[in-house]
């Protein structure tokens, strides 16, 4: 998964305001204690940053 459809996908689900607010100030147990923008910028894939995601809240199937 390429970053442009990782965050395509964030705002589709969250909204495009909370999109950005949710990845820097969530922080989940799915990505070892770390926002979405820490794991992305720990090297994690953005698809198992999505999976992690998906993990945490609920996404729907049309977007999983």
């Amino acid at each position: 998964m390429r970053l442009t459809e990782f965050w395509a996908r964030m705002r589709e689900n969250f909204g495009p305001a909370y999109a950005e607010s949710f990845a820097r100030d969530h922080v989940m147990s799915e990505l070892g204690g770390r926002t979405v923008h820490e794991a992305l910028d720990a090297g994690w894939a953005a698809k198992d940053v999505w999976r992690g995601v998906c993990a945490a809240v609920e996404v729907p199937a049309h977007l999983r």
